[in-house]
């Protein structure tokens, strides 16, 4: 079944974990690795292909890091999964260089493009701040003694 790529997956909670933590503070790949739990060397390629998108962009320096380019309500997940995998495409008939044999004949291809586009039209009507605003597990409030 479809599966996001673990790149885009490191791409994703980066990317929110800087949300998080504001536009004031820059965030090494060395803090993200640890905070979220991955590894720091792939999540370092991810921060990479984000910061060429525009995504984020890197504070050179001592207290340097990543920080995000754009706010978070202007950022969908659509950019984060294009800046990491480029244009999706869910099957092998969806780009212009359609390998499928059955291509002329398929009888699913419309079901699967009009799949292809509503999974891409979720993703881009979803940003950041509605992901974390909506999907993130609520903060335990601290207990008052």
């Amino acid at each position: 079944m479809l599966q996001v790529s673990r790149k885009f997956e490191y791409g994703l909670h980066a990317v929110s974990y800087l949300a998080m933590k504001g536009p004031e503070r820059p965030v090494t790949v060395k803090e993200l690795a640890s905070e979220i739990g991955f590894s720091q060397v792939f999540l370092a390629k991810a921060m990479q292909s984000l910061n060429k998108a525009g995504i984020t962009r890197s504070v050179q320096g001592v207290k340097g890091g990543y920080t995000l380019a754009r706010a978070p309500q202007e950022i969908t997940v659509a950019d984060i999964g294009v800046a990491i995998e480029g244009e999706p495409h869910l099957m092998r008939c969806s780009g212009d260089d359609c390998r499928c044999e059955i291509e002329s004949t398929c009888p699913h291809k419309r079901y699967m493009f009009n799949l292809q586009k509503r999974i891409q039209q979720l993703l881009a009507e979803t940003t950041v701040a509605a992901l974390l605003d909506t999907y993130s597990v609520p903060r335990c409030p601290e207990k008052v003694s």
